[in-house]
């Protein structure tokens, strides 16, 4: 490290440092908890997080500790914090920043540097911090001489406005150390007013069709996500019979046992069998904050705009063409569904029960009622967790079942990697929210081979004695892609693995380990794990038990 670090203890009246302004900044702003891995650049900002009531958690890899932080956000409603040092900090993150502009998860990303002047002819671990994730946040933004709590405050309101996403403060040592009069008063921002729709023919017409329509269908995803949208788009839902498909995140905003909730999709094309032909039969359909980021390509135009009324109320303008809509807001989810209902009168809807009929089917679509199998274990854990219980689920095969079994009864219950699809977030996720409700069941849902890329993680669940309860679908394949193989006539390679003693590792790293080869074996175990260390449930079956489930 070039420059010494110093701290200077001596708290001159009146003064802080940049480091403790950013710090009380981001504990205003709702902040409780940060994770990384410190480095030297970044220990004035630690330091200055801790006395300003934020909770640092040290984790294995700067990767995993933005998904604890993301975690941390879908529990509290503030942004998360990743820190992260200078050169390796900073290239170790990159996973997780990306993540969180595609799933759309307001994230401060901490990261210590040198000094300019240093830059000029010392090179060690030093590479463009702002070049490397500028293209993967909504900012990125560098503490220079003053003007740092305009700069924090910026970070923040940057991070969750429009559709939320990582905000990136690089942090100079000497910028970082340098005292500041103390801000005299807090930054007051004035909170922008819902935007509704305004009154007109396009609203008019929004009315009209909603007065119409006899098969209406809402389909709501990340755009929804915040707590007014989702108690708007359930409000709407019940009060004009409409149903509700969500995307895999959003899942959870009606009560999946409810009658008008077709639960979630976007990559099971069993799913598809059953929900696109209610999608193409919809006289009406709105999207409520419908974000096709999370969706594969086979939701790409899958209405027909020219027959089909479609109504968008979105964020953002439609620049993405996975679909176009007749009518599209850009506005306010709460205050434009209040719009469009105003003088609508109620009716039934659906007359012949297709919706009904759906919904059925897929509560036998995935294998649900095996003797044993990944569906039997998904369906085993819903039936011994409690229904406020968060979920969070790893990519590969078993998301897709476990997304499409798995019944949320509250929004933000099912945390995943939605939309970029990283594998080893679950693990993670699962401590991130742990940490900010204790209290709380958590499970994560993990494959093999997603849990060995994050193992040291258990032992930052050890630590922090979080009772998160790990299961791990034990195939030894990364069986998702192993299909992909087989379907396009590929022989088997790159994909098997030798099977890990997950036992054995949970029981090393301080938690409890369980192998499980039953229902029965399985619930037992569930009842056993202990709630001041982590459990890992290693369940294993055959291969190839996704073959006709997903």
């Amino acid at each position: 490290m070039p420059t010494d670090i110093t701290i200077d203890a001596n708290n001159e009246t009146g003064t802080l440092t940049a480091a403790d302004i950013i710090a009380q900044r981001l504990f205003a702003a709702g902040c409780r908890y940060a994770f990384g891995i410190p480095g030297g650049e970044v220990i004035l900002m630690i330091d200055a997080l801790r006395r300003a009531g934020i909770r640092f958690i040290l984790t294995k890899h700067e990767n995993s500790a933005g998904f604890m932080a993301e975690g941390a956000y879908h529990l509290t409603g503030a942004p998360g914090i990743l820190v992260a040092t200078l050169g390796p900090g900073v290239a170790n993150g990159l996973n997780v920043v990306a993540n969180a502009l595609q799933d759309r998860v307001p994230l401060i990303v901490l990261t210590g540097c040198v000094d300019p002047e240093e830059e000029l002819t010392y090179t060690h671990q030093v590479v463009d911090h702002a070049g490397i994730y500028r293209p993967i946040t909504k900012a990125t933004l560098k503490v220079t001489s003053g003007s740092i709590d305009v700069l924090a405050d910026k970070a923040v309101n940057l991070s969750l406005d429009g559709r939320p996403g990582p905000v990136h403060i690089d942090l100079p040592i000497s910028a970082t150390r340098a005292r500041h009069a103390a801000p005299s008063t807090p930054i007051i921002r004035s909170t922008p007013s819902p935007v509704a729709p305004a009154a007109g023919v396009k609203l008019d017409e929004a009315r009209l069709w909603l007065s119409q329509a006899k098969k209406p269908l809402m389909i709501a995803g990340l755009d929804a996500m915040d707590d007014k949208s989702a108690a708007a788009v359930e409000c709407f839902c019940r009060q004009f019979n409409v149903p509700l498909i969500t995307t895999y995140k959003a899942k959870g905003i009606i009560a999946e046992d409810d009658p008008l909730s077709l639960g979630g999709a976007g990559l099971s094309p069993r799913a598809d069998e059953h929900l696109l032909p209610v999608v193409r039969a919809a006289d009406l359909i709105i999207l409520a904050g419908y974000d096709p980021v999370e969706m594969r390509i086979g939701w790409r135009n899958v209405w027909d705009v020219q027959k089909q009324r479609v109504l968008e109320i979105s964020r953002e303008v439609n620049e993405h063409y996975m679909h176009q809509a007749g009518i599209s807001f850009v506005a306010d989810i709460e205050a434009s569904l209040h719009m469009i209902g105003q003088g609508v009168e109620p009716k039934g809807t659906w007359p012949e029960g297709e919706t009904a009929a759906a919904k059925a089917k897929l509560a036998t679509a995935f294998g649900q009622g095996e003797v044993w199998g990944p569906a039997a274990i998904v369906e085993t854990v819903r039936a011994n967790t409690s229904r406020n219980a968060v979920a969070t689920v790893d990519s590969g095969a078993h998301r897709i079942l476990q997304s499409q079994i798995w019944a949320c009864y509250g929004p933000r219950t099912l945390l995943q990697s939605s939309a970029f699809c990283t594998m080893g977030c679950a693990l993670p996720l699962a401590i991130g929210a742990k940490v900010v409700e204790p209290e709380r069941e958590v499970i994560a849902f993990t494959g093999d081979a997603g849990l060995e890329m994050v193992l040291g993680e258990l032992a930052t669940a050890r630590d922090l004695k979080a009772g998160v309860k790990v299961v791990v679908f034990v195939d030894t394949s990364l069986a998702l892609i192993e299909l992909k193989q087989r379907n396009v006539g590929l022989e088997n390679y790159g994909v098997d693995f030798e099977e890990t003693d997950f036992k054995a590792v949970a029981d090393a790293l301080g938690g409890r380990g369980f192998v499980c080869e039953s229902r029965d074996e399985l619930e037992q175990a569930l009842v056993a794990a202990p709630d001041d260390t982590f459990s890992l449930f290693a369940c294993k079956f055959e291969r190839k038990a996704y073959d006709g489930r997903i």
